[in-house]
C-alpha cells in the first residue's frame, strides 16, 4: 500500500500552562499570525491555533519542555526586514546555513520553541 499525503494540515508546538496570553501577545501581536478558535471539545486542554498561509499552527499545553531542533519553518518574504523586525522587539535570531536558493534564520519563542523563517533566493 502507498500513503496518499495530499498535504501538511498542522504543526504543533507547546507551552507550559497557564501562558496562552504570552502566547497570544508573541504569535498574534508580534507576528501577526490570525488566531482561529479551537473546537470546542478540545478548549478544555488549553492552547491557541493559528492559520499560517495554507495550514495551522497548533500551540498546545505541556509540562517539562525541553530544548530540541525539532521546528517548524516558514517561508516569508522579505526575510531580512522581518530579521530587524524581531530584533527591533528583543527576540533574538541565530543565523542558519544558507541553502542552494534559500535564506533562512531561527529565533526562539518565549517558551523555547525553535522557529524557523527562510525565503527562497536565486540559486548561487
Amino acid at each position: 500500500m502507498r500513503v496518499q499525503i495530499n498535504r501538511l494540515n498542522h504543526v504543533q508546538i507547546s507551552i507550559p500552562p497557564g501562558h496562552e496570553d504570552k502566547a497570544r501577545e508573541f504569535y498574534g501581536t508580534l507576528l501577526g499570525l490570525e488566531e482561529i478558535p479551537k473546537p470546542e471539545v478540545l478548549r478544555p486542554s488549553g492552547g491557541l491555533w493559528y492559520n499560517v498561509a495554507d495550514i495551522q499552527l497548533h500551540i498546545g499545553i505541556e509540562e517539562g519542555q525541553s530544548p530540541s531542533k525539532r521546528h517548524p519553518a516558514f517561508e516569508v518574504e522579505n526575510l531580512e526586514q522581518i530579521r530587524a523586525y524581531l530584533k527591533e522587539n528583543g527576540v533574538r535570531t541565530k543565523d542558519e546555513h544558507s541553502l542552494p536558493g534559500v535564506d533562512r534564520f531561527s529565533f526562539l519563542d518565549p517558551f523555547g520553541n525553535r522557529i524557523e523563517f527562510m525565503e527562497r533566493t536565486a540559486v548561487k
